[in-house]
């Protein structure tokens, strides 16, 4: 958690025999910290965050906190066709680091960050069947799986690695999904 240290008044005459007096710090804690926290724990207890650490763990990431994510670095999991893939407050990053990931997308964690949002205002899990229709969606109208992906365009595209295509006509992309 982010604190940032303010400066605590000085009492006004020192407790005998305590060791409290001038110098001490309190903290303030950043408001987005707070809702951070809050985000975190509604994660917890709609399950994608528990969710998200079982599969870190079955595909044998090495785990570490970033900000108020848990990421999970290199893991082995068939599922993950992309740079990362966020589960609640679990990033999945296959085959690579975070540091290895940031330097191809420099904003990929304010990325993944969204999405840990977005699976807390889903109420967790029903976040992935809306995540699969919000894909299908794309792929029809833009013949990829992001560019018209509401919560890869309200995760911003660009920070996510993404490329920006144009819409086509459903027509065409019905026609281009019936000739497979």
């Amino acid at each position: 958690m982010q604190r940032i240290p303010v400066p605590e008044p000085a009492p006004a005459a020192k407790e005998p025999g305590s060791s409290k007096g001038l110098g001490r710090i309190r903290h303030y804690i950043d408001p987005m910290d707070k809702a951070r926290t809050i985000r975190n724990v509604a994660n917890v207890l709609n399950l994608s965050t528990p969710l998200g650490l079982v599969l870190g763990l079955v595909g044998k990431g090495k785990a570490r906190r970033v900000g108020h994510l848990v990421v999970f670095e290199d893991v082995k999991l068939p599922l993950i066709n992309a740079s990362a893939m966020t589960v609640g407050d679990v990033v999945l990053m296959p085959g690579r680091t975070v540091e290895q990931a940031s330097r191809l997308i420099p904003d990929l964690m304010a990325h993944e960050d969204e999405h840990a949002w977005q699976y807390a205002y889903c109420l967790g899990l029903p976040f992935l069947p809306l995540y699969g229709l919000a894909t299908a969606w794309s792929m029809l109208r833009t013949g990829d799986r992001a560019s018209a992906n509401h919560f890869e365009v309200q995760a911003n595209l660009l920070k996510g690695g993404y490329r920006i295509r144009d819409k086509r006509p459903l027509r065409e992309g019905f026609r281009t999904l019936l000739k497979r």
